[in-house]
């Protein structure tokens, strides 16, 4: 099924409101040059930036279905402003001197259990619950730093500022931020955003996935067997020891090729046909996945928990972080039978 695309005049009428929180909007920023194609603005790091939205023309009748499809335009285009706000926070502080304090995290595998935040980390998720209660005060949020409030809302907002602490605080510029929207708790809109690279994904539930405005897809052709194919993941001691680490194990054994320390950016990757062909994580928080699953998804991939289910909120505690991503149905299949149950 062709994924849906939104309309020149859709997209202007959800960023209109956004106006009020950037005194950088003005409609010379817009380019309209390859109209009803639309750019919203060229330089994230220096004003609003918005994802390119290919036009089509829509026949659908149904108010509701209008109002769900406006309210999906809205939340795109805030997303992506928040992503900026959150560049602003993190960007100043990023290969500076950063004060590192260690939060002690229950439930996670031994080498998690501590885990680092910074001023930037904070900062990041305060600015952006701050321009999501003053936007959408209903809307519910779930953040890594600051928890959760209104969880049971239709819309709520997932928010990892800083995907890959240890790696912003290494100077290492593979960190991102993590932004989802789930609605009725399934992710609906994601984003990955790189502020170090420049680079943001955009995923929304039924539309094409995009790096920077431009569509993006999981590599055509790419392996269908473990053995030809580049898996991801963020650290080995992610998995608990005993049969989790077993079964990550198997899999980085039956592999090409193992790499390490990608963070989001792994998914990022695979996402976009890269070279990376899955990814296979554990003990992840909600915050570390929500955003990425619209991703990998609009772009032709496979995401779900190690016994096959979608990666929802309800379903976060029975899951228990445990989230694997391929390019293809045929390499799912294969490592879910690795790292499902026996």
């Amino acid at each position: 099924e062709k994924p849906m695309a939104l309309s020149a005049a859709f997209v202007l009428a959800a960023a209109a409101p956004l106006a009020k929180h950037a005194a950088a909007f003005h409609p010379s920023h817009l380019s309209l040059r390859n109209f009803p194609e639309i750019d919203f603005f060229s330089k994230p790091t220096s004003a609003l930036r918005f994802p390119l939205l290919n036009a089509a023309a829509s026949d659908a009748d149904d108010h509701d279905t209008d109002a769900a499809t406006d309210a999906t335009s809205d939340r795109v285009a805030f997303a992506c402003l928040l992503a900026d706000a959150a560049r602003r926070a993190i960007m100043p502080r990023f290969r500076r001197p950063v004060k590192v304090e260690l939060k002690a995290e229950g439930g996670r595998s031994p080498a998690q259990s501590l885990s680092p935040v910074t001023a930037a980390d904070r900062e990041a998720e305060r600015t952006m619950r701050d321009l999501i209660e003053d936007r959408y005060p209903s809307d519910g949020i779930y953040g890594e730093e600051y928890g959760a409030v209104r969880t049971n809302a239709e819309y709520v907002w997932v928010l990892d500022p800083i995907d890959g602490t240890r790696s912003f605080m290494g100077g290492k510029p593979t960190f991102g931020t993590l932004i989802a929207c789930l609605r009725n708790g399934a992710p609906q809109i994601g984003i990955i955003d790189h502020p170090a690279l420049d680079e943001r994904w955009v995923g929304v539930t039924g539309m094409t996935t995009t790096l920077n405005g431009s569509n993006v897809s999981v590599r055509a052709g790419g392996p269908s067997t473990l053995s030809d194919a580049v898996v991801c993941a963020t650290s080995p001691d992610m998995f608990r020891p005993g049969e989790e680490f077993d079964k990550f194990k198997s899999v980085r054994d039956r592999c090409r090729s193992a790499l390490y320390g990608c963070d989001c950016y792994g998914y990022a990757l695979v996402a976009s046909g890269f070279g990376a062909d899955a990814v296979v994580e554990a003990d992840l928080g909600l915050y570390d996945y929500c955003a990425v699953v619209p991703v990998v998804e609009g772009a032709g991939g496979m995401i779900t928990d190690w016994e096959g289910r979608r990666l929802t909120l309800s379903n976060h505690e029975s899951s228990q972080g445990r989230v694997v991503a391929c390019s293809n149905g045929d390499l799912h299949e294969e490592m879910m039978a690795i790292l499902g149950p026996p």
